[in-house]
């Protein structure tokens, strides 16, 4: 058997060539840790209890890599609703089906929390003071985004004039429901012309024109698939919030009852109202109003992923 055919001799060999290409790709250039800026990222978790408690590095790692992710879905949502308003509807239905992706890893990221007792989270909560998740922007930024607005919040970030900035900003932009009513109109839907002009810092509210509009697209989804497939995602994405809320709710059920939250809300009651808040809410009503068909007048259902 030659050298080459042997096996062990090809392991070497490629093992070898492996190190001598990292080391001539990666040597003189900026290295993993470097890129992705691990030391400060691996150096930013600062537990405050004293003595230290176990438990306390895996409160402040589940809030950190929670804001992570909340980054990227902001960074995704900005894109979609640009996307949308250039008519560029692929991209940005790309864009919302990683949202999509996202929100079920923060969901699944509560299950961690969740191994915490209440014991053990009672051994360093007083330590948080009067820290909350209430207090995130990034997730206001994320409501402000998708059509929740509320300008008395911004009293909640007076202490950061930057981070207020941007949130005045998002304020005045016009939602992801917004850019998908004016794609609607841009395409010969019926779109009241007092929704496309509504006040973008307010609150969206039901319209029934638009429900109307809704309804045609279902009603006949085989001509408005692009339509169709759209608002389809949406209610995915307003069905992985609403269960991200149950989620956060029932983990802090279980950890602190009824007690308020540290930010000053009162707690479990606070997140349970917030689970009446819709962000579209024709995509719902539309399916009250829509009628059986028979199976002659079936078109099939989504690809969506």
């Amino acid at each position: 058997m030659s050298a080459d055919a042997d096996p062990i001799t090809r392991h070497t060999r490629s093992r070898r060539e492996l190190e001598e290409g990292i080391e001539r790709d990666f040597g003189r250039n900026l290295s993993y840790g470097e890129y992705l800026d691990l030391g400060r990222v691996l150096s930013a978790q600062h537990p405050q209890a004293v003595p230290p408690r176990h438990d306390e590095m895996l409160f402040i790692i589940q809030h950190q890599t929670s804001e992570l992710w909340l980054k990227l879905m902001l960074h995704e949502l900005t894109s979609a609703r640009e996307l949308l308003a250039d008519d560029d509807v692929q991209p940005a239905l790309k864009r919302i089906a990683r949202v999509k992706h996202i929100q079920h890893t923060l969901t699944e990221q509560w299950s961690v929390l969740a191994t915490m007792t209440p014991s053990e989270y009672a051994q360093f909560r007083h330590f948080l003071a009067t820290g909350s998740g209430f207090q995130s922007w990034q997730y206001r930024a994320v409501e402000f985004s998708l059509g929740n607005k509320n300008a008395d919040m911004l009293r909640v970030f007076a202490h950061d004039e930057a981070v207020q900035a941007q949130l005045e900003d998002l304020l005045h932009q016009p939602s992801l429901y917004d850019e998908v009513l004016r794609l609607l109109a841009r395409r010969g839907h019926p779109v009241p012309q007092e929704v496309l002009d509504r006040d973008v810092t307010q609150p969206y509210e039901a319209h029934e024109g638009v429900l109307d509009v809704f309804a045609a697209v279902y009603d006949a989804p085989h001509e408005h698939w692009l339509e169709y497939e759209l608002a389809e995602e949406l209610v995915d994405v307003e069905d992985n919030f609403q269960v991200w809320r149950f989620r956060h709710l029932k983990t802090v059920e279980r950890i602190i009852g009824s007690k308020r939250g540290t930010g000053g809300s009162s707690g479990v009651p606070f997140l349970r109202r917030a689970l009446d808040l819709t962000f579209f809410p024709e995509l719902y009503d539309v399916r009250t109003r829509l009628q059986d068909v028979t199976p002659e007048g079936y078109h099939g259902g989504t690809s969506r992923g």
